[in-house]
């Protein structure tokens, strides 16, 4: 007999809020039962419904397609936020790309013998950059970068390494807040807590801070830093000469420079962002846009370091499936023919100058940071948390998942930024009451959202 199954849809309930009893739809019920059976409610900290409107949030999807996406009650949403978490440069469910997959999946996805899809896929990437000759792939960001720092340490028998940007959760990259626990606060996640790993790591990694060139050399004069692992750009762009001389200093010393491209890579140029400023890196990872949503990395890098590879264990089932390279191929293809990343990034800065625009028009005063097409803003003063919850409260009731930043894809068209802007302008005006004496307390339906890591009861 056929397995029952629980439908997706949850019981809408409501709960206590200090604005009163409100309604809560599907997505909210079902993540109020996940947190009871899955630690934390879910495998990703980016997507905890905490993280943009606690109480409110749909939390998930029942679809996705272009740049729409419809909760659990089969409300539409245009989605103006992180898009996948960046993944689909290409919006969701992409065709061609999904058409792919569906051939992958009608010929069968895992065999005894190796897809020959992982072949084409490393031929192509070192085809776009030259200076790399070999590859590895992994799924998650985290395994790329954890395969990078394996590679490197046994390529230069040195196991300090030095940090700057947010590498992932494996415990090579937490021990960095083993001496103390404020290192990575910096480097996009504040408050994490170096439980679990073991206290021996501590003293292998070392955090420097973006466009602080003196502070990386004084690290490596007085440390026996074999690699340098860095973002090339995530929140503000490089100061003159800043990469060149981290080059030259890790050329000198013998040390690997990795860049981590797992975000930035295919969104401002056709691969690395390296490209956009003439620096090359000893190896670098890819993740996210490379496969348009399916799960694929690329660790990249120059012959006489990945080769190091051989001589350590590294080493995984599904890394072996067929899915992820057949996507990541077919979502290249697709870049290169819509000149992707040029789409993007045009969009991605007409987005900022409205933001400007419409900032001033109603004086308020924002901090822009990130690349065009992974953009945000953060509005000066002690309510800027507030403010974030109150435009996602307020855009998700007029049909936008959005909140203070918004990552880019070609979906994004005219109308859709359009649309967008219209909806914001009255939000941006309620702000500028509040920052006039009306408490935005007043105006939230729950708790602000949380910033960083923090613990969900």
């Amino acid at each position: 007999m056929p397995l029952k199954t629980k439908s997706l849809r949850a019981p809408v309930s409501s709960l206590g809020s200090k604005g009163g009893a409100l309604n809560i739809g599907s997505g909210q019920a079902l993540w109020k039962k996940a947190k009871t059976i899955i630690p934390g409610g879910n495998m990703l900290l980016s997507k905890r419904a905490e993280m943009f409107l606690p109480d409110l949030w749909p939390a998930y999807f029942s679809r996705a397609k272009g740049c729409h996406v419809w909760d659990l009650d089969g409300k539409k949403y245009v989605d103006m936020s992180i898009m996948g978490i960046g993944t689909n440069i290409l919006g969701y469910g992409h065709p061609a790309v999904d058409e792919a997959v569906r051939q992958v999946v009608r010929k069968g996805n895992m065999s005894t013998l190796n897809c020959p899809e992982e072949v084409y896929l490393a031929e192509k990437l070192i085809e776009l950059h030259p200076w790399a000759e070999m590859v590895r792939f992994a799924r998650t960001g985290g395994e790329a970068n954890a395969i990078a720092i394996r590679i490197a340490r046994v390529a230069t028998g040195k196991e300090k390494v030095a940090v700057c940007g947010y590498h992932g959760w494996h415990d090579w990259y937490l021990s960095a807040n083993l001496a103390d626990d404020h290192n990575l606060d910096g480097h996009l996640l504040p408050g994490l807590e170096p439980k679990g790993v073991p206290r021996n790591l501590k003293g292998t990694v070392f955090p420097f801070r973006y466009n602080q060139f003196e502070e990386l050399e004084n690290l490596v004069k007085r440390e026996c830093i074999g690699i340098v692992k860095m973002e090339v750009e995530r929140n503000e762009p490089p100061k003159p000469g800043y990469l060149q001389k981290i080059r030259k200093l890790c050329s000198d010393r013998g040390i690997v420079l990795i860049f981590d491209e797992c975000t930035s890579g295919f969104r401002e140029t056709f691969g690395g962002l390296h490209k956009k400023y003439g620096v090359e890196p000893d190896m670098a990872m890819f993740g996210k846009a490379l496969g348009n949503g399916y799960a694929i990395t690329a660790v990249i890098g120059r012959r006489n370091i990945m080769e190091a590879a051989q001589s350590t264990f590294i080493s995984s089932t599904f890394w072996t499936e067929r899915i992820g390279p057949a996507a990541a191929l077919k979502t290249i293809e697709v870049m290169e023919s819509l000149r992707s990343w040029e789409v993007i990034t045009k969009t991605g800065r007409r987005i900022q100058k409205r933001w400007e625009q419409l900032a001033a028009c109603h004086g308020l005063k924002l901090d822009f940071w990130g690349i065009p097409s992974l953009c945000g803003f953060t509005i000066r003063g002690p309510n800027s948390q507030a403010y974030k919850t109150l435009i996602t409260q307020k855009m998700l009731g007029r049909g936008f998942l959005a909140g203070t930043s918004v990552y880019i894809s070609t979906a994004h068209t005219q109308d859709v930024v359009d649309s967008y802007f219209e909806s914001l302008d009255p939000v941006f005006a309620l702000i500028g009451d509040c920052e006039n004496g009306r408490p935005v307390e007043s105006l939230l339906k729950g708790p602000v959202c949380h910033s960083g890591f923090n613990r969900l009861n």
